[in-house]
């Protein structure tokens, strides 16, 4: 789905083209997507397809390179590095370097590189050679998600007819440069979606994070130096040459410059990956092209970058899409996807939602998170239940705390920081379904020892208030 109008902030907008913005309309990646047959290599040369690999392949390295760093193009998969800077912390030389293509795209409500890769994989490929030709690399892998075998196989397919073609293999298109390019795929698990692990699980691995640094840059894959970026990221570097560093940095704003993939969904009535431009207001892309929550529904609040991003509540949601405005309203743009909790979702749902998803990802390496996923979902499942207090609110928040940063990579934040600023936010909230789960409950949820489930220290302990209780009786 490609962007429409924006219509008034609160009312559906009908579709339509996209507002000027740049080329094609304002779109660089969704332009044409949904052209039959893009996804072969005829369709895409007939509309301009790999002429930015040949203009590329007629500079030097340094000159591709320096048209990155100028479009000052932040990475799209969650960090928002500069590609540009990370290009050049590779080591110069004829040392043996590689390139990932970060194709795991696993954070709850994104699936922006799904359709990419399914309706444009040529856009990536080119991306990827001429990538590899600013940085010196003759080896690159693409790390697609196993629950991906649709994208798989068109990928697959791509890369025949570009093999077939001379984009890769030896000397490409006649070039001093060569690139072997391989498609992994993964086996579902949402930790491969940090770099090291995804590294880890490429090498034939458990994918469990690595202690940095050593950063990949210095040694990733194969203790070689790596450079990792994700799809998106890759798939607009054809753009980029072919309009030039300094133009595509003209678009967005200067420190989040170009267009952004957006998938949005939850409460809304148009949910699907939108293309705009950086610095957008929120409220324009969740109300005016994804027509905002149902007739009579506000806003309670929205993940502006996945489920790991700190929410938001309606009172964000003029805040300009971009890197620098998340950071500063308290949260972070992270892969771009968007997702809109209306009014009718109680909150703590929504928290207990999140959490058991991290507590089933965690791979278990590190224990503030192997511990404190499970540990949040225990003290969240309380409050549901009715056997919380006000107190287990503020043992929660400091669960949170105790997790982020202690880890050696980020799943543990990416609970630890939407779960944090839901009781922050919405504790009011909180402490009324205590109350209210508590009154309905009305002591029914005490441990019955007559379970299965109530087992070890829980029974004893159980049996020990019983005792007591007799006692006193």
């Amino acid at each position: 789905m490609s962007a429409g109008d924006p219509g008034t902030p609160g009312t559906p907008a009908a579709p339509g083209p996209p507002g000027p913005a740049g080329p094609a309309g304002g779109r660089l990646l969704l332009a044409d997507i949904d052209e039959p047959g893009l996804s072969t290599r005829e369709v895409y040369e007939r509309r301009g397809g790999y002429e930015s690999l040949r203009r590329a392949l007629e500079m030097e390295p340094e000159g591709v390179l320096g048209q990155i760093e100028a479009s000052v193009l932040r990475g799209r998969g969650g960090a928002g590095f500069q590609m540009g800077k990370k290009i050049s912390f590779l080591p110069k030389g004829p040392i043996e370097k590689y390139l990932v293509c970060n194709a795991d795209e696993s954070e709850p409500g994104t699936f922006k590189d799904r359709e990419l890769m399914q309706k444009s994989p040529h856009m990536l490929i080119e991306g990827i050679v001429i990538a590899s030709y600013a940085a010196g690399v003759g080896r690159a892998f693409i790390y697609i998600r196993g629950e991906y075998v649709w994208q798989a196989e068109v990928l697959e397919g791509a890369l025949r007819e570009a093999r077939e073609a001379g984009y890769i293999g030896e000397r490409v298109l006649g070039s001093s440069h060569s690139l072997s390019l391989v498609l992994h795929r993964g086996a579902g698990a949402y930790i491969c979606g940090e770099e090291t692990g995804l590294l880890d699980s490429l090498e034939g691995k458990r994918g469990n994070p690595r202690l940095k640094p050593p950063f990949p840059a210095i040694q990733g894959l194969y203790q070689g130096p790596t450079l990792i970026n994700n799809v998106e990221t890759l798939a607009t570097v054809p753009a980029i040459v072919r309009m030039g560093g300094e133009e595509y940095a003209h678009l967005g704003t200067e420190t989040s410059t170009g267009t952004k993939l957006v998938s949005i969904s939850g409460h809304v009535r148009r949910p699907g990956n939108y293309e705009i431009e950086l610095g957008t207001p929120s409220r324009e892309i969740i109300y005016g092209l994804a027509g905002g929550p149902g007739e009579g529904r506000e806003v309670k609040c929205w993940f502006p970058g996945g489920s790991s991003a700190p929410v938001l509540t309606a009172d964000d949601l003029d805040t300009p899409y971009d890197f620098d405005s998340m950071a500063r309203a308290g949260s972070m743009l992270g892969s771009g996807a968007i997702i809109v909790v209306d009014d009718t979702t109680p909150i703590v749902d929504v928290a207990l939602k999140v959490a058991r998803f991290y507590r089933h990802e965690s791979c278990g390496k590190c224990t503030p998170c192997r511990e404190g996923t499970n540990w949040t979902v225990k003290m969240l499942e309380r409050i549901k239940a009715g056997e919380a207090t006000a107190q287990d609110l503020d043992v929660i928040a400091s669960a949170q705390t105790n997790i982020i940063g202690h880890c050696l990579c980020v799943l543990g934040d990416a609970m630890a920081m939407p779960i944090g600023s839901i009781v922050e936010k919405f504790r009011g909230e909180l402490e009324r379904t205590i109350e209210e789960a508590g009154r309905i409950g009305g002591g029914a949820n005490a441990p019955d020892l007559t379970t299965p489930a109530v087992t070890g220290r829980g029974a004893l302990l159980a049996e020990q208030t019983r005792a007591t209780e007799s006692a006193h009786a």
